[in-house]
């Protein structure tokens, strides 16, 4: 494990039943970066993400081998699953609000974690909304429903609620795929100042997004690392593997 790095996962392998989407598979994650995840659908990066925050628990037929360390803990080892998911904030790709106020759908984790103050409360909402870039357009309504927001403000509420925990690693799981593209990168420059404070996984099918942002980006395919380097490598004119040349490129994916 390298010095700097705030994940390490090793010989990965990760199986639905008799099906295995993940063969094997290691690589570090550095702390406070942006680390990009690209490759075609069906590649496992989804059931990567899962395996980090240990959602894929809920998959009954779900069989996971190998070791996830955070911060020097193997999370597949982890019997407080909650604390852990606390720590490491997930964003799926459309929006799941809760039936709850705007206000409440970013105060819910923390209550849960027992905060009661009300001017902290205000403070962490206030603080989470403006990061999701959605203070300023919901400000005077922080009463009203969150599932009544339009898609993409639902999504960028998502994104609130996920930093109200105050994770340590944020995984984002195409996170733009209900958002306009002024949104988006009015988000995305949020991710760059969020990196000082956390570390990010970007999963993502926009290769110009992981371009953008990531400092580092990891090409998976069919379950297997075909790539992982500095992203000026890897979306350069030549990458290490023509595979990764073919995908960044629309070639195939």
């Amino acid at each position: 494990m390298t010095t700097d790095a705030k994940i390490r996962v090793s010989d990965l392998r990760l199986s639905y039943g008799t099906r295995e989407v993940l063969h094997g598979i290691s690589f570090d994650v550095p702390r406070n970066q942006i680390f990009g995840i690209i490759g075609p659908a069906q590649s496992g990066k989804t059931s990567l993400l899962r395996c980090i925050n240990r959602t894929v628990d809920f998959a009954a037929d779900a069989r996971v081998t190998g070791g996830v360390w955070v911060d020097g803990e193997n999370v597949l080892k982890v019997r407080n699953v909650h604390d852990l998911r606390r720590k490491i904030g997930m964003v799926a790709p459309l929006p799941v609000g809760l039936p709850l106020s705007i206000y409440d759908n970013v105060a819910f984790a923390p209550r849960a974690a027992g905060e009661r103050s009300r001017s902290h409360l205000d403070g962490l909402v206030e603080r989470c909304l403006r990061q999701a870039a959605l203070w300023d357009e919901v400000k005077d309504r922080l009463d009203s429903l969150g599932t009544k927001l339009s898609g993409g403000q639902q999504q960028r509420l998502t994104i609130a609620r996920a930093l109200s925990h105050q994770p340590e690693v944020l995984c984002l799981d195409e996170f733009s795929i209900a958002i306009d593209p002024v949104t988006t990168m009015r988000i995305e420059d949020v991710l760059k100042e969020l990196q000082r404070e956390m570390t990010i996984i970007l999963v993502t099918n926009l290769v110009q997004q992981a371009r953008r942002l990531a400092a580092r980006t990891l090409f998976l395919w069919n379950g297997e690392i075909v790539e992982l380097d500095r992203s000026e490598v890897i979306f350069s004119a030549a990458p290490g593997n023509r595979k990764t040349y073919e995908y960044v490129n629309g070639i195939f994916g």
